[in-house]
């Protein structure tokens, strides 16, 4: 009898690289996934054509935050109406279990899961827990996280990929600037700002500027007259990250842990409007070993991340690793199905 098995939760790509880790490692032992998602966000394109599900669904669901009062009802009616579709779906496939991992996209599948009886369990990336996995989580069968605290169990599912990528840094040759496939402008122009610096001390570039700044970011390089390695979407990531001794970049939990499993230094650059500041604590642990910068965005100057590469030191790199290891990360999905098996 096949074994069927659903992961809902997405919108962005900090939710859906854990979604995919799991997916991952539940179809690798014989599960048929089943995936719930939103048609907002980035689900569909993660998604709707991969291999390792069985099905995937993309309900109507939106965000609630950031919304007048008749935005939120008419976000909250329609994520009940999406969760009636989401109990259907459950009982269709016989799915006995429900792995969110948050996120907009993870509301229906969530409440559904909540509604039907099925054992629900939360995944929080983040340092301080999202508004759905506050919701779910005196319903849910296990609850698990990224950072230390009492309530929940600690682990993160990083993609085994950055594990290959593991290296001990000794210098600082090659930096890349991460402003996920949206793009940051902040940080597209601030790696502008740096480059002919970098460049005079012979460190190269690569610039990831988001598909919609690409052309006008290539042109700010071209006035430079700097070649920079600059794109908005490729599929040859690892390969640029492998090179990179150095990053800045936003701080999100799944870019955090990424980076500690490469051994990968960073200036962190918080996103400033994310939920209750959780992108300045997802970090502030390596921020507390000296093994990262956090620097808000106005406070953006090149003269800190010369400083940093300046009094970069090797260890930096190690310690980092050696935190990715302290939290059986490697194991984590394999935890969740097992503690109630």
């Amino acid at each position: 009898m096949d074994k069927f098995i659903a992961v809902t939760g997405g919108g962005t790509g900090g939710h859906l690289s854990i979604g995919k880790v799991f997916i991952d490692y539940l179809h690798s032992i014989g599960y048929q996934v089943i995936y719930i998602g939103s048609t907002a966000g980035a689900d569909k394109k993660w998604f709707e054509s991969y291999d390792n599900i069985t099905r995937a669904y993309f309900l109507e669901t939106t965000t609630v935050v950031d919304r007048n009062i008749f935005g939120k009802m008419k976000a909250l009616l329609n994520i009940f109406r999406q969760t009636i579709k989401a109990v259907q779906i459950l009982k269709i496939h016989n799915i006995s279990k429900v792995i969110s991992v948050g996120g907009f996209s993870a509301s229906a599948g969530s409440f559904g899961a909540i509604i039907a009886r099925k054992q629900l369990f939360l995944h929080e990336q983040n340092s301080v827990m999202g508004r759905l996995n506050k919701v779910c989580k005196p319903f849910a069968t296990e609850v698990f996280g990224s950072y230390d605290n009492a309530t929940y169990k600690v682990d993160y599912p990083v993609d085994e990929r950055y594990f290959k990528l593991q290296r001990v840094r000794t210098q600082i040759r090659h930096i890349i600037f991460l402003g996920g496939s949206q793009g940051s402008v902040a940080i597209n122009d601030f790696a502008v700002r740096l480059a002919p610096s970098l460049h005079k001390k012979g460190i190269t570039i690569s610039h990831q500027t988001g598909e919609k700044h690409i052309s006008k970011v290539r042109q700010q390089y071209e006035k430079l007259g700097l070649k920079v390695d600059s794109f908005g979407f490729t599929d040859k990531l690892f390969d640029k990250l492998r090179k990179s001794d150095i990053a800045v970049c936003r701080a999100g939990a799944g870019t955090v842990w990424e980076l500690c499993a490469m051994g990968l230094p960073a200036v962190f650059v918080p996103y400033p409007y994310a939920a209750s500041d959780h992108q300045r604590y997802n970090a502030k642990f390596l921020k507390e070993l000296s093994l990262c910068d956090i620097v808000d965005e106005k406070e953006l100057k090149p003269q800190i991340v010369i400083e940093f590469i300046e009094n970069f030191k090797q260890d930096q790199s190690l310690r980092m690793i050696q935190q990715i290891s302290q939290h059986g990360i490697k194991n984590m999905t394999k935890r969740i199905l097992d503690d109630d098996d």
